[in-house]
């Protein structure tokens, strides 16, 4: 059996997920008669006190309305060099909305340099630039190892974009991780946010779907600009019973990742090929990197070798680029997986002769 540690979005629906979508009441969601999708939608913005919410396919497309309801074309969107919304979206704000992205650095925790952000508002003061609507952070960070922003953190960058009259987003695809690794409701994380996605497909298990969460007004405008991207579905209530089900049982146990996650760090900490910061963990995504004897990295194409001797021993992860090796942990996935899994990790690196 492959341990897959590509990503969370490889866990499979639950036994009540499962039995909750197959006896879904379902309705026409495009005018709004679908009762379960009704239900989620209104538990979702409960969970973030917010007062609406709306549920599309995909995490992609959530970020992508809120970043299309809260800006107009040629105003800009400030976002950070390793957001998801920058490398992983298709540059769907600027594709789709005409509306440029000003790139700010991450600090190592996954924050964004505020006397950065603070230089890249713009407004229309200035004729030959973009004048900026939005800033968008993301909870946790990805790329940054599954680092999470603080409340305090959260409430800095808030507070900077509302006093310049502008809003801010949250891309929160993980962002009960982030509240479970701080120990606060989720709704006290983005309180400070006029908008936040989250995603239902990853840790917390359901098979399709995200949330976007906002004001009323705000969600009606993404409802249309949803309709406009295709995103308007029918008796979606069978894939909203599954969200329901993430939303009311599989937020505690994504404590269980965060150990295993820990698990994996200080197991790989004691082969000396790995360059690994356990102690930076703090939810369930850990990057690494391989260097060999003479202490240089390895290229990417080595990286990738590696990775396939891996699977061979029943480890799948992924390649982030520049040598960095993502692995993620989720439902499904036990102490004893990660063991196997360090057995594996072992055996490859044997077979490498780093």
């Amino acid at each position: 059996m492959l341990i897959d540690l590509r990503s969370d979005t490889v866990t499979h629906p639950t036994p009540t997920m499962r039995e909750a979508m197959y006896h879904a009441e379902v309705g026409d969601d495009v005018y709004g008669e679908d009762p379960t999708i009704n239900r989620l939608q209104e538990l979702a913005a409960r969970w973030m006190g917010k007062e609406a919410a709306l549920f599309v396919p995909t995490g992609t497309m959530g970020n992508a309305l809120a970043m299309l309801t809260h800006t107009g074309r040629g105003q800009a969107v400030i976002v950070g060099e390793e957001s998801h919304v920058y490398h992983y979206e298709a540059g769907g704000v600027s594709t789709l909305g005409g509306a440029p992205m000003w790139v700010v650095p991450n600090l190592a925790d996954g924050s964004l340099d505020l006397a950065k952000v603070r230089a890249g508002i713009a407004d229309e003061s200035d004729e030959h630039v973009a004048a900026t609507a939005l800033i968008c952070i993301e909870n946790t960070q990805n790329r940054c190892g599954g680092t999470v922003l603080s409340v305090e953190q959260v409430q800095a960058v808030a507070d900077l974009a509302h006093t310049h009259h502008l809003a801010i987003h949250m891309d929160g695809a993980r962002v009960f991780n982030a509240a479970v690794a701080l120990g606060v409701p989720v709704s006290t994380l983005v309180a400070p946010v006029d908008s936040v996605m989250f995603c239902l497909s990853k840790g917390l298990s359901a098979p399709v779907g995200s949330m976007l969460v906002g004001s009323k007004d705000f969600i009606r405008r993404a409802r249309r600009t949803r309709k406009l991207l295709g995103g308007g579905m029918r008796q979606a209530g069978i894939l909203a019973a599954a969200g329901i089900v993430a939303l009311e049982q599989m937020v505690d146990r994504l404590a269980d990742d965060h150990t295993h996650c820990k698990q994996l760090a200080y197991g790989l900490a004691d082969y000396p090929q790995i360059e690994v910061q356990p102690e930076r963990v703090v939810t369930n995504i850990l990057n690494f990197r391989l260097h060999n004897a003479q202490q240089d990295y390895l290229s990417d194409a080595e990286t990738m070798h590696f990775l396939d001797k891996a699977q061979e021993h029943g480890v799948l992860m992924g390649l982030t680029g520049n040598g960095v090796i993502r692995a993620v942990t989720h439902y499904g996935i036990d102490a004893q997986h990660i063991t196997s899994a360090l057995q594996g990790i072992r055996k490859a690196l044997i077979e490498m002769h780093l």
